[in-house]
């Protein structure tokens, strides 16, 4: 998605037959199924190390918080059937019902970008498929997360419990009118936002809603390119800085996109 990033490479994750598979053909079911079971979490773990050398750390990702939080969640867990041999790949995968689940590097850049300590609380606009709401689990005491779609947010829900996440609190709703207001935080306001979708201004109800001296990172852009923005909130304003080109799906709501 960056214009200066390397051309993606190539994950070897299809599981293609071996002669040890053919071997247990004559093995009852059981016993069949729980081989390639671990033959296939063998191949997603070393796909995930590969992932964490060559598309994280040799492209600047350094934060060893982020780094150790990628490689314990299983991205497998959050990508479809259809394209889970592809997890590791270095791209966008669809979702289903128009969305993307972001590639692994733009998932650590944003994520890096907010530095994020363990007692931050963090707002993120567009649950998806819930791989980054993991990442943003382990890192900060307590993840508020907005999704539009009630079945993507559903399955989310679904696996991060499945997962053993505790600190993720889960809205069905217009995610540029930011968290209900009813049910903020107690200090009233977020030490960190992160969206994940497109708009095409910073929505206000996000910088309402983001604390003096926080951090939000956000796409912005009406074309099919946008930029990925970092703003820091100083006495109510606040600073952006640009960071590179991004191609995301747009955020729909009364401060986003028209439907």
């Amino acid at each position: 998605m960056c214009r200066f990033w390397r051309s993606p490479q190539q994950l070897n994750c299809c599981f293609n037959s071996s002669p040890a598979k053919i071997a247990l053909q004559n093995l009852g079911q059981t016993t069949i199924i729980e081989s390639m079971s671990k033959q296939q979490k063998g191949e997603f773990d070393t796909a995930r190390q590969h992932m964490l050398r060559w598309d994280l750390k040799d492209r600047g990702i350094n934060n060893e918080r982020i780094l150790a939080a990628m490689a314990k969640i299983p991205r497998e867990e959050f990508v479809p059937d259809s394209h889970r041999t592809q997890s590791y790949h270095d791209g966008p995968l669809p979702i289903g019902m128009g969305q993307t689940i972001s590639q692994p590097y733009i998932v650590a850049l944003m994520t890096q970008e907010l530095h994020i300590n363990k007692d931050c609380t963090l707002l993120e606009i567009g649950t998806g498929s819930g791989y980054q709401t993991a990442v943003l689990g382990e890192l900060a005491k307590k993840v508020y997360t907005i999704e539009k779609l009630p079945e993507l947010s559903d399955s989310a829900r679904a696996v991060l419990g499945r997962l053993g996440y505790s600190n993720i609190e889960f809205f069905v709703g217009d995610g540029s009118l930011g968290w209900p207001e009813e049910k903020l935080p107690q200090q009233g306001y977020f030490d960190r936002i992160m969206v994940t979708a497109a708009v095409p201004t910073i929505p206000q109800p996000l910088i309402q809603q983001l604390a003096d001296g926080g951090l939000m990172v956000i796409p912005v852009g009406f074309s099919g390119v946008q930029e990925l923005i970092v703003c820091e909130k100083r006495a109510g304003k606040l600073i952006e800085r640009n960071i590179c080109d991004v191609r995301f799906v747009k955020l729909y709501g009364k401060y986003g996109f028209e439907e």
